[in-house]
Formats: C-alpha cells, structure tokens, sequence
C-alpha cells in the first residue's frame, strides 16, 4: 500500500466539479492508501469549523468514510485553511499535525510541510502570515459572526489576487537557503511540501548528501 499525499486543492463552492473529483478520489485510490497526507490548503477558504457552507459538510463525511475504512488522515494547515480547526478535524476523521512535522516515510525521516514558510523571499507575506498566525488575532476573527468573517475571508482573496499579480513569480517559490536550513534543522533529508503550485521532484546536495 502506498502513503498518499495531497495539496492546494483550493475546493470552494464555486467549484461542485473538483469537490467531486475529490470525493470520488477518496472512495477510490485512497481507500486503498496506508495513509494520506493533506498538506494544506485543501479549502479556497477557511472562516471557522462553524460554517455550515459547502463544500465543508461534503468533504467532511467523505474524509470520514475513508478513515471508517481504515485509512488514518492527516492534516496540515495552509495559508488559507489555517483557522480549521478540533472540531472540523474529528467529524472528517483527521489527525491535525503541526506546521512542520518529522514523519518516517518507508524508512525516511520526512518532513512534512505547507511550504509557504519557505518562501522567505516574499517579505510583505511573510509579515501578514506572521499576523493571521497570531492566537489573538485569530481569536477575534472567529468571534465576529458568519456573514463579517465571509466578507473578510472575500476582501483576503481578492487583495491575495492583486498582490500575487503584482510580483515576481521567482520570491513567490521556494527559496533554496530556506529550504536547505530548515531540512538541516529538522535533521532530514527529504522534504515534502505544497503551496506553490509547481509539481516538481528536486535532486540536491544537502552537507556533501
């Protein structure tokens, strides 16, 4: 069986035809899985385990389904899914691991990651990141009601679009020497992570390995 992982599905309601695809996904390949990973950013947008929007309530019983047949699930927050949280993550069946997390992969320490904190080269997000990461300042959002946070959760997008137009598609990837400190820190030597929207496999020397 094979370990499964998955990113930046963005799944909105907007959408109905890629919600499907995951489903269908979830009631197929992966339920033949050992386990499976969702790295982040599984939802366009994320206001609080309490909206009862869609595709939310869909996704939730098809994750559980999949952890009824045995497969366990594994979530990491993105940078648009970052308030999900205890009780979304127990009715979809989902074990909520920390933003950087070690796990061994068929014998190989592995880090597993978002990867937006990698893109250290994108200062003015790394300083909103900073802000929206903070429990206080998450705390406050939670405690608006439903139709102020679906406002807030549409100006994010939209001032997301414009800035991400506005910059160099290069500070927005991977920077290398972030990549590099944050492997050695964790003591591995292989690295899996989304966010970028760039599929790739990345051969490297890491301290003469």
């Amino acid at each position: 069986m094979a370990v499964l992982f998955v990113s930046d599905l963005h799944l909105d309601i907007r959408r109905p035809a890629l919600t499907g695809l995951f489903t269908d996904f979830l009631a197929g390949r992966a339920a033949q899985a050992e386990a499976l990973y969702i790295l982040g950013d599984l939802f366009e947008a994320w206001i609080g385990d309490d909206d009862p929007a869609e595709p939310g309530p869909t996704v939730a019983r098809a994750l559980a389904g999949l952890r009824e047949k045995g497969v366990p699930i594994y979530f990491v927050h993105g940078n648009r899914d970052f308030l999900l949280g205890q009780d979304y993550a127990a009715r979809a069946g989902m074990t909520l691991l920390a933003e950087t997390t070690v796990i061994h992969l068929y014998g190989n320490p592995t880090l597993v990651i978002h990867g937006d904190t990698l893109c250290s080269d994108d200062i003015q997000y790394q300083q909103f990141r900073a802000q929206v990461r903070q429990p206080r300042w998450q705390q406050q959002v939670l405690a608006r009601p439903l139709a102020e946070r679906r406002q807030l959760a549409a100006q994010l997008r939209a001032d997301s679009h414009t800035a991400t137009g506005a910059k160099d598609t290069a500070i927005m990837d991977v920077n290398t020497a972030t990549v590099t400190q944050t492997m050695r820190a964790h003591g591995v030597r292989q690295l899996i992570h989304g966010h970028t929207h760039r599929p790739a496999i990345h051969d490297f020397q890491l301290d003469g390995q």
